[in-house]
């Protein structure tokens, strides 16, 4: 399944609660899951971890599809086989901690 195609799925399963939900409520389910994500891995637990990133995605792409985004494309169009940075097929960016 490629990323369009998830994309259509929860778009088929969930876009008649998400647009009622609107762009800031299912942002605000997308930074849940995150959070949640982030108890997963300092948790260490593998089949919780598994659940959270399949949340979070499906939350990342119905918001997606809220805002009207094709999410394959974006990606694609900033990440094509290169760093968007750098443009380097292996990244060779000086590390630097988010926000520092």
């Amino acid at each position: 399944m490629h990323i369009r195609e998830f994309q259509r799925m929860m778009r088929r399963i969930y876009f008649h609660r998400d647009s009622e939900r609107g762009k800031d409520g299912t942002y605000s389910w997308l930074v849940d899951e995150v959070k949640e994500l982030g108890e997963a891995v300092e948790e260490q637990d593998t089949k919780a971890l598994e659940d959270e990133f399949a949340d979070v995605f499906a939350w990342l792409a119905s918001l997606a599809n809220v805002v009207n985004i094709d999410l394959e494309k974006a990606v694609l169009t900033k990440y094509n086989n290169t760093c968007p940075k750098c443009q380097k097929a292996q990244c060779e960016c000086p590390f630097e901690r988010r926000g520092k």
